[in-house]
């Protein structure tokens, strides 16, 4: 029992998931994302800024422990493999 950290085992910062994300869908995702337009959405969602714009070093530790296997072994894997247009 007790909490799970629900992440990756190699998280990317959001700069360079961004990144990743704009070289799979380009042109059709390559939007600036100032400060105050992330806090536009994050009073819409009713959530704070902090969550995308700090840095967290989480790690789950309890899930690979347990055996927990990921279905992509990176970000990379993964979005080559969903965002397939």
């Amino acid at each position: 029992g007790g909490p799970v950290n629900l992440c990756a085992p190699h998280p990317l910062p959001n700069r360079e998931f961004n990144a990743l994300l704009a070289s799979h869908l380009r042109p059709l995702l390559c939007l600036p994302q100032p400060r105050w337009l992330l806090e536009i959405g994050a009073f819409v969602l009713r959530t704070e800024t902090e969550l995308i714009l700090k840095s967290r070093k989480v790690y789950p530790e309890r899930l690979l422990a347990a055996g927990f296997q990921f279905e992509y072994e990176t970000c990379a894997a993964a979005v080559g493999e969903l965002l397939v247009i």
